[in-house]
């Protein structure tokens, strides 16, 4: 990690996810020399052997057993194409998490996108004590938690634990594009909601759409080619207006 002060830090539940959404801001930050980092929480190993469900995912992502070592080589590229610091935490995705038993807690599209085990009831504690151990930083991101997976709502949790009032929340792309989801997300979580709109230079998007390209496992569970993903990522900021961050602004009763 960069001694350097750290204007940013991106919070982000799996290998991707804070380039997906902040790629172009953060882009932009380090250009104008700010300090970036990228903390990703579910960033560790496998703990035992994988469920069915896990091993089809690491099948489509044509990854093997180290396939989380390889995802994580992954990130540090998409991170240094950005100019952004990176920082992995040993927690594992919700795919390889389980019961004393060894049955796993998620093993459906459907289980990842619903809701939270009740046997992961102290895994919020445990995001918490990490977060409490970062640098000092003039802003913290967490995801908005649009799509409704799981571990997004784990790093939510925690990081308003932590940062309170302070916290910032970006769109969890490429959830967000889905027609209302961003609005649904601020429907069920209360009122004071206000975006700063982070308009994207030519750079930015070029640069955010190669750290992307780093993610190579990741591609087909999105895109179909390289022309759609740009497509796709420059129609979003089109529409937005670049990167959207939210905050919440408690309003008062009456």
């Amino acid at each position: 990690m960069a001694q350097k002060k750290l204007d940013t830090i991106v919070l982000a539940a799996h290998l991707d996810d804070g380039v997906l959404s902040c790629g172009g801001q953060i882009f932009q930050r380090t250009q104008a020399e700010e300090g970036v980092l990228v903390a990703t929480v579910m960033a560790g190993d496998a703990k035992g052997s994988a469920s069915d469900y896990a091993q089809s995912l690491r099948d489509r992502w044509q990854l093997d057993t180290s396939a989380e070592a390889q995802r994580r080589a992954e990130d540090a590229a998409a991170c240094a194409v950005l100019g952004a610091d990176f920082l992995h935490w040993p927690i594992p995705d919700c795919i390889y998490r389980g019961g004393a038993d060894g049955a796993m807690y998620y093993q459906s599209d459907d289980e990842i996108f619903g809701p939270v085990h009740p046997g992961e009831a102290g895994l919020v504690a445990d995001v918490v004590a990490l977060l409490r151990d970062l640098p000092p930083a003039e802003q913290v991101l967490a995801p908005l938690t649009v799509g409704n997976h799981v571990d997004h709502i784990f790093v939510r949790q925690a990081a308003e634990e932590v940062f309170g009032a302070r916290l910032g929340y970006y769109e969890d792309y490429p959830y967000a594009q889905k027609e209302g989801s961003v609005q649904a997300v601020l429907d069920r979580t209360g009122s004071g909601w206000e975006a700063t709109v982070y308009p994207l230079s030519e750079a930015a998007l070029r640069a955010k759409i190669e750290a992307i390209l780093a993610y190579r496992s990741q591609f087909s569970t999105f895109w179909t080619d390289r022309a759609d993903l740009e497509r796709q990522v420059r129609g979003y900021a089109e529409r937005v207006g670049g990167e959207r961050v939210w905050k919440q602004y408690k309003t008062s009763a009456g």
